[in-house]
This record gives structure tokens, sequence and C-alpha cells, in this order.
């Protein structure tokens, strides 16, 4: 049996501590001085040689355990080493605690592990190695505290070398995480495992670092432990802020731009719509997406022009081009359209529309159009209508000039009075036309019956007023209006009535009814005068056109109170039968006081 105990790679003991609190050991196998450098018989006599063979640095953790087993009754399991002879070996003791008469007895084994400790130091040394180059901070705590930390860990919170060792983990723990960060510790050290998380770190500069972080179960030198590996995202959250800030830029912008923008793929199929696109056209993204554009927004008659354009731009130009396009409801619209290729590896990726409404700025080039050519026909006119009175008087005075004639000089004078009364009145129409065209809108509270009486009594002068009875119909009613403009409908509708009247037959009248409800005027004016030719209708709102020439008028009378009409918002209606009679209906709102324009 002794030899059998000789041969074994550690020594066997038996330790008794006696009620009376004295100790020794009982038994000590015999190759105990091989192993522990203290032979057997010296540990009989002195127990304490024992103690005296540990290392002085790991003399507390061999009471402690020892202590810790004493007070639980559990197995005494200690690694630490011992003076060995002249070097210092590692063993691993091993003990289980019984009673014997009030005597504990322990029963051990004391093995040499120092082979295997090397073996560690070895492979730690290589772990720290590897783990020194790499580019992550890796660090290990147990209970809390650091106690080992790579150059990198010391690198990422701007520390000097070495000073992590004994700090907190938690001193560098963004205080938004510390909750989390404390529970995962405790189910890592719990034995579960946890995923990686990204976090923030405070560094020791006070500077706020983005980090992702994952925590494993760790044994270093011996002890339970908890490793942390850390990687620096800082700049790659940078960078998806700054990502994140310029798309929300772009996206505002795109969204808001006060313009329509779609953006089609390669193909030409519809990608995205901002907001201005669906107001201008009336299609919503869900409507176009994946479809060719040209099929919905191009009019039919202008479908080649669509694939021309969508040419252009794959062929890497830039476009700029004014076109046609259509809304949902059918409605055309005029645009300027910019069409740009987005480029990416010197590949087309992609294509933006820009779509601004012209519309109106056409309407308002038709109009300017419209205006040029009456202002070369009223430069014309005036010239002419100017021109011909002022013959005609320079005429009549020649004539009265002659020593020999024998004409009344009175009927010289009465043609010249007519002439500058015809001169008169074309010169006060072509003033009242240049008042409306450029007077603003001045609003206040009209009385129509009192503006449709004056102008009736203004225009008694006119040849064959007192021809023409007017029969009114008029509520004492009034509206918001433009008083000027209001009296100049009245003036022009009351003199053409007159004018236009017929000279046989029938006794010429004018029948006049206004009525307001609900703050809008209607204004009807009729009369049984010498009516209108279907096929001048269209015309008779020209600039200087006259349908008859019953009327030596300047023309422009029905122009001014077209104009007039649309100045002050509301609508105008003829109908009219040759021989029979003019049926002008007006439609007026009452503007808001405040809307002057």
């Amino acid at each position: 049996m002794q030899e059998f105990l000789q041969d074994l790679p550690g020594v066997i003991y038996a330790y008794v501590i006696r009620k009376d609190n004295s100790r020794g050991f009982t038994y000590v196998s015999t190759n105990s001085e091989e192993i522990l450098g203290v032979s057997a018989d010296d540990l009989y006599k002195d127990s304490s040689l024992f103690r005296k063979c540990v290392v002085k640095e790991d003399l507390t953790s061999f009471e402690q355990s020892l202590q810790r087993s004493h007070e639980t009754n559990s197995t005494w399991n200690w690694e630490g080493r011992i003076h060995w002879r002249d070097s210092v070996r590692w063993i691993e003791t091993r003990s289980t605690a019984s009673k014997s008469g009030g005597d504990i007895i322990r029963k051990g084994i004391i093995i040499d592990i120092t082979e295997r400790k090397q073996q560690e130091l070895e492979q730690e040394l290589r772990y720290q190695s590897l783990i020194e180059s790499l580019p992550v901070g890796i660090g290990i705590h147990a209970e809390g505290n650091l106690i080992f930390a790579n150059a990198y860990a010391h690198q990422l919170l701007h520390v000097t070398a070495g000073s992590l060792i004994g700090r907190n983990i938690m001193d560098f723990v963004h205080p938004d995480y510390r909750e989390i960060v404390t529970e995962r510790i405790s189910k890592v050290i719990a034995g579960e495992s946890i995923p990686v998380i990204s976090q923030q770190l405070v560094c020791e500069d006070g500077e706020v670092i983005d980090v992702e972080t994952t925590a494993l179960p760790f044994t270093y030198k011996g002890k339970p432990a908890v490793q942390i590996i850390v990687r620096d995202i800082t700049e790659q959250r940078r960078a998806q802020r700054e990502i994140r800030r310029n798309e929300t830029f772009f996206t505002q912008l795109f969204n808001h731009v006060p313009m329509a923008v779609v953006r089609l793929d390669s193909t030409g199929k519809v990608e995205l719509v901002n907001r201005g696109f669906t107001e201008m056209f009336g299609y919503e993204l869900d409507e176009l997406k994946g479809k060719n554009l040209n099929e919905s927004i191009v009019p039919e008659e202008y479908q080649s022009e669509g694939v021309d354009i969508n040419n252009l731009i794959t062929s890497n130009r830039v476009i700029r081009i004014e076109a046609i396009r259509r809304h949902k409801n059918g409605r055309l619209v005029n645009v300027l359209l910019y069409g740009l290729p987005v480029r990416l590896d010197d590949k087309i990726i992609g294509i933006y529309g820009v779509y601004i409404d012209i519309t109106e700025r056409k309407r308002m080039e038709e109009e300017l159009q419209i205006r040029n050519a009456e202002l070369d026909n009223f430069v014309y006119k005036v010239s002419h209508d100017l021109r011909a009175p002022l013959s005609s008087i320079l005429g009549l005075v020649h004539l009265a000039s002659f020593k020999d004639n024998q004409d009344d000089p009175y009927e010289y004078i009465k043609l010249i009075g007519e002439k500058a009364m015809r001169l008169d009145a074309f010169i006060s129409d072509v003033l009242s036309h240049s008042k409306n065209l450029k007077l603003e809108i001045n609003v206040e509270k009209v009385n129509l019956k009192s503006s449709l009486e004056r102008a009736i009594a203004d225009l008694n002068y006119l040849k064959g007023t007192s021809d023409v009875d007017f029969l009114l119909q008029v509520e004492d009613a009034e509206i918001w209006s433009d008083p000027w403009r209001i009296s100049e409908i009245f003036r022009n509708l009351v003199s053409n009535a007159v004018k236009y009247r017929k000279m046989d037959g029938e006794k010429p009248w004018v029948k006049v009814s206004i009525e307001v409800a609900q703050g809008v005027a209607m204004i009807r004016f009729e009369d049984n005068g010498i009516g209108i030719e279907k096929k001048n209708l269209d015309r008779i709102f020209e600039m200087f056109y006259r349908a008859t020439e019953q009327s030596d008028g300047s023309g422009i009378g029905l122009y001014i109170v077209k104009n007039a009409v649309e100045k002050l918002q509301g609508k105008l209606l003829v109908n009219s039968v040759a021989g029979q009679g003019t049926t002008f209906t007006i439609q007026l709102p009452s503007l808001e006081k405040s809307s002057q324009i």
C-alpha cells in the first residue's frame, strides 16, 4: 500500500482539529518531501510547516478559502504557490471534512499543478499577445473591477497605459446605459448568453463615444470573470447620422420644393414623386410607381415627344424644354421641364424630372399678345378716329376762310361743334379704358339703384335719349364694389341701348332689373333695339368693333364693360336676336371691404 501511495502524483493526508483546538497531521504519504519539499516526519511534528511553505502573496486566499470550507462544511479546494527548495511550485489541494467524537478530520490530496499552470501562463501570454494586436477594446473584470485591459481599450477610453486596472467598469458607462449594462453583466455571470448591443461610453476626458459591446464568461488566473469586447462605432454612427441628416435635408427639399419632381429609374419607370407633383398632376405615388410616366401625363398627341425626351436624358444630356402635360382630370398643363440624368460609376441609374407650371405664364403671354395686337389696333384706331374729326374741322375752317364763300358761317360752326363733341366722346372713352386697366379696385358700399339713375341722367344730352322709355325694376340694394366701374358699366350699357334703338315702328324701351341676394347682384339690361347678328355676337366685346353702322360711337364701350366686369370678379352674358333686341346679364359678387386689388 505504501508503495502504491508513494507512486501517486500527489500527497495523501489526514488532518485533525481536536475539540480542544489542538491540531496536526495524522497521516502524510511518504512522497510529501518530493512534492512539498517537507518530509512527512517533519509535518507530523509541526503541521504549521505547510503554511510556511505557502508564498506570502497567496496566503490570504489560502486562509480565506479554508475558513469558508470550515464554516460551510464544504469541500476545500485551493490553488496556490509554495516555496519548493530554490523554486516555486503550483499546487492544488482538495479535502473533505468529517466529525468524530467532537474532532474535525480532514482527508485530502495535494497535487503538483506546476506544469498545468505553466501551460495556462503560456496560453495567457499568447492570449494577451493576440488581443493586444486587435483593433477592438478587450477588458476582463471580476466583481466590477477591471483586472485586465488591452492597449486598444486604453486608447479607446483616452487613458494612459495600465491605468484601467482596478477601475470600476461602470465609471465609463454612459448614465443612460448603466441599468442595462448591470443587468447584462448579471446574466453573463449566471451563465446566460447575451446579444451584441450598441451603447455609449464616456471617456476619461468626458467625450462620449458610440460602441458595440458583448460580454462572455471567462476564467482569468483561475478566477471567474467577465470578458468584455468593445468595438468603436463612433465614426460609423457619425457617418450614419450625417447620411440621415443629408437624407432628411434631401427628403424635405424633395417634398417641399415648390415645383413638381419625379424620380424615374433608368428605364423611365416611376420610383418617387413629391407633393408638388401630386398637386400639379393629381397622381399619388401608388398610382404611378413602377409605371411608365409618359403613359400617365403625356397627352396622346405628344407621346413621341415624351419618348424623345427620355432618349435625350439617357444619353447623358440635361434638357430644358417647354412642354404640355396632362392632369389626371384631363386638364392640360403648360410646363417648363428639366430632365436630369443621375449617374453612378459612369452609368445612368435614374432620371429626375422637374416640372414648373407655366400655364399662368403662357396665359399671360397669350394675353400679352392679345394686348399687343389691341395696342397696335388701338394706336391705329385712335390716330384714325382723332384725325378724322380734326380733318373735318380743318376742312370746314378752310372752306370758311374763302373770301367769296357765301355759305352760312353758323352751319360751319354747328358742324365743327358736332365733330368736336364726337372727338371729345372718343377721347372720353379712351380715357375710361385706360383708367379701367390701370386703376386699382376701390371697394366701397355702392347703391346700385342710385348709380343706375345717375348714369341715365348723365346721358340726357345724348341724341335720342328722350325717345327711349326706361323701365326700371330695381331694388334699393347695396353691395361692396367699385363705384366708378359700376357707373362705367351702367353708362356704356345705357349709351348702347340709346345708340342702337329702332328708329321706326315700336317705341324704343330699355328694361333694367337689379336684384341682390346672398351678396350677389343680378343685373339685367333688356332692350327692343336693332339687335345683333349672330355672326357678330362673339366679336362685340373686341376693342373698336362695331357690329352696325347705325352708331358713330368709338366701338370701345362694350370692351370697357367686359373688362370692368372681369375686374370686379363678375360674369357677363349676352343674348340677342337681330331686329328684336338685346339682353345683357351681369352677375357681380359683393366684394369684401378689405379686398382691394
